[in-house]
């Protein structure tokens, strides 16, 4: 795809750490992958290093969405044909009207779905770079299990969590891998093994873009990826 346009920062301190450079490119880093693959703290850590870069998360679009439905009428968002555009509409806004790259961390495995949204925004002529982060089913598999605490907190709290076999994850796990293999859904990266630090660094390099140096270490990482599900289980 063709590379991002450059644009002149207008207003120093936009979201993303660090100091703002002259110019910085605008495109659309589309963060694909399983349910568990990581895609969010991946997004997180590109965020924070990369100055004026925002996160626009798709799924926020689908929660308002279920939040809508009575339970009856609830199913996976993305069969709304609202929901896709809706995504289309406001990634093409954004894009328009931004200075840095936009960071989207979703799962999308149907091409049809895949076309609607990433294609119509590249044939629009917005820069997208899609990743797709792939690793073997099993260290997926642990990945959901530490979430599994998560899910036992919420169920003490009252909440209708379905028991670890049965989440939605794991259900999909291996239809996500198959189908995010495909030619059309490249750029394949495999994690098996990669830290969130040296995934993200890959994605920088192969969209031509300079992260700013990784602040933090490996076990304070952890430490505050295993916070933030915690709020989260406390929170929800």
């Amino acid at each position: 795809m063709a590379g991002g346009r450059a644009r002149v920062a207008k207003i120093p301190g936009q979201p993303g750490g660090g100091t703002i450079p002259p110019t910085v490119m605008v495109m659309l880093l589309w963060i694909n992958g399983p349910f568990g693959g990581g895609k969010s703290s991946t997004a997180r850590e590109l965020h924070r290093r990369l100055p004026g870069s925002l996160i626009c998360d798709p799924e926020q679009l689908g929660f308002g969405f279920q939040r809508m439905l009575p339970a009856g009428l609830r199913r996976d968002f993305q069969d709304f044909p609202a929901w896709r555009q809706g995504v289309y509409e406001a990634l093409d806004l954004i894009l328009g009207s931004v200075d840095g790259p936009v960071i989207a961390p979703m799962t999308l495995i149907e091409p049809g779905y895949f076309a609607e949204i990433i294609g119509r925004l590249t044939d629009s002529g917005h820069d997208v770079r899609h990743f797709a982060l792939l690793a073997d089913a099993r260290v997926i598999e642990l990945r959901l299990r530490e979430r599994a605490l998560v899910h036992a907190i919420q169920r003490m709290r009252g909440h209708d969590v379905p028991l670890f076999r049965e989440t939605f994850a794991m259900r999909k796990l291996g239809l996500c891998l198959s189908r995010l293999s495909r030619p059309e859904f490249a750029t394949q990266l495999r994690t098996d093994g990669l830290t969130v630090t040296q995934v993200a660094d890959a994605i920088g390099a192969a969209a031509g873009l300079q992260l700013e140096r990784h602040r933090g270490t490996a076990a304070g990482d952890r430490l505050r990826w295993a916070g933030r599900g915690l709020r989260h289980a406390l929170t929800s």
